[in-house]
């Protein structure tokens, strides 16, 4: 049985801790990913603020990002160490392309030893090589972190690593990015509100535009990022 989340989404106190954890200071190497943006960008499907928005917004609302809140929901409300590993192994499983499968479990691990390293008290989390939204999920729980800060601050954090990505690949400029992370930041707390009571069943995925995108990005040969 999952506990259910006591705060509300706008409700909730935002702990400090969090704005450390998914800032660009904690070493996880997030800087290094764009999901696919890269080549989505080669190929002129995502080409300036309008098309970046949009790429966004189904991530957000149809995707991985969709996907990724409501696994850290389920970590953070699992009644016990097995469920909370049992959402690891199905996030692990979940990632549609090789690149994407790196991306999520090596930030994952990164952020797993710099917790361990600084946050944890010498607590191990009960997680092997986990997702980064696991990996997030479970130590926001150990320290008794509200769901819904939680949910909201992977969330963000998400939406500013793509548009720093698609500021480096010169997409949009600084002002643009800005311009579309203020658009964005409604149906972000939307996906994360939603993700408060999700079950298993409403997993579900579907950006095909950009999961190709990340396959196709296996075989480029000029990159400047990961993934």
């Amino acid at each position: 049985m999952l506990d259910r989340p006591s705060t509300p989404l706008r409700d909730a106190a935002f702990p400090a801790e969090l704005l450390i954890w998914m800032s660009p200071a904690f070493p996880i190497g997030a800087f290094a990913y764009s999901q696919g943006l890269e080549s989505a960008a080669a190929r002129g499907m995502v080409t300036d603020a309008e098309t970046l928005t949009d790429w966004l917004t189904s991530l957000t609302e149809h995707g991985s990002l969709r996907n990724d809140l409501i696994i850290l929901s389920l970590v953070h409300r699992a009644s016990d160490d097995d469920q909370l590993r049992e959402m690891n192994e199905l996030a692990a499983a979940l990632q549609p392309s090789r690149e994407r499968a790196e991306e999520t479990l090596q930030q994952g691990q990164a952020f797993l030893d710099a917790y361990h390293a600084a946050w944890a008290g010498g607590e191990m989390l009960p997680v092997q090589r986990p997702p980064l939204h696991v990996a997030v999920g479970a130590a926001a729980r150990a320290h008794g972190f509200d769901l819904a800060p939680t949910l909201l601050a992977y969330a963000t954090a998400f939406a500013t690593n793509i548009v720093s990505a698609a500021i480096r690949l010169g997409i949009v400029g600084q002002f643009d990015g800005q311009r579309v992370l203020a658009a964005l930041m409604p149906r972000l707390r939307e996906s994360a509100g939603s993700a408060m009571l999700a079950t298993v069943d409403d997993l579900g995925n579907a950006t095909f535009a950009a999961d190709l995108a990340s396959i196709l990005h296996e075989t480029q040969t000029v990159r400047l990022f990961r993934s």
